[in-house]
């Protein structure tokens, strides 16, 4: 039986599911999950010299420069001794050629959903700015869409959950980062899993490709 695969990515459009799914795996499997996204998230939370500047290209929808994501994610994946799983990076040839000199990859899942369908999702997408908790209209929605059930706090719109961002944040995406579909195709590295399906069929389908 071939051994479990410990050096994964994520890849996919905004609203693939690769967060969701990218939390399952590392529950199961016991590796890392490194999201840039949360990481970015946190350093703007902290207002570091990082995240004010990460923020600028975060608010319209942009990618972070490649320098500020790589510092970042080097000392992370050095420090994941059981193995990683990169959720949001990278997102261009050159950060994955970047990532490639610090560790080679062993598999690249590719998420894959349509433009309509990212826009659908996302747009109904809702986070509480008390607790964080974070919903969506389409597929767990609350009894009153304005209020959180967990602590009553009130449910808001992030601004890139917004159609116009998500547009913008669509059309990055295939600009910068479906390139990576081929440049990890033609490694023989890529898996392509339907995102248009179930949450637990997607897992199941990740973890039969990284249990071989």
């Amino acid at each position: 039986m071939p051994p479990q695969l410990t050096r994964i990515a994520l890849l996919g459009p905004p609203g693939a599911g690769k967060g969701t799914q990218a939390k399952r795996i590392v529950e199961r499997l016991g590796l890392v999950h490194l999201s840039s996204g949360d990481i970015l998230r946190d350093e703007v939370a902290k207002a570091t010299d990082l995240g004010r500047t990460a923020n600028t290209y975060m608010e319209r929808g942009e990618l972070v420069p490649d320098g500020l994501i790589i510092d970042m994610i080097r000392g992370r994946i050095e420090a994941a001794e059981a193995g990683f799983l990169l959720d949001g990076f990278p997102r261009t040839v050159d950060q994955a050629e970047a990532l490639g000199a610090i560790t080679p990859l062993e598999v690249v899942v590719n998420i894959g959903l349509t433009r309509d369908e990212v826009v659908r999702r996302l747009t109904a997408r809702r986070v509480c700015e008390g607790c964080g908790k974070i919903y969506n209209l389409l597929y767990d929605p609350p009894a009153d869409a304005s209020i959180c059930p967990s602590c009553s706090g009130r449910l808001l719109q992030r601004d890139d959950d917004k159609a116009d961002v998500i547009e913008n944040r669509y059309d990055v995406y295939e600009r910068s980062t479906a390139p990576l579909i081929d440049y990890y195709r033609e490694r023989g590295l890529l898996r392509d899993v339907d995102g248009s399906r179930s949450s637990d069929a997607i897992t199941a389908d990740i973890l039969a490709i990284l249990n071989g």
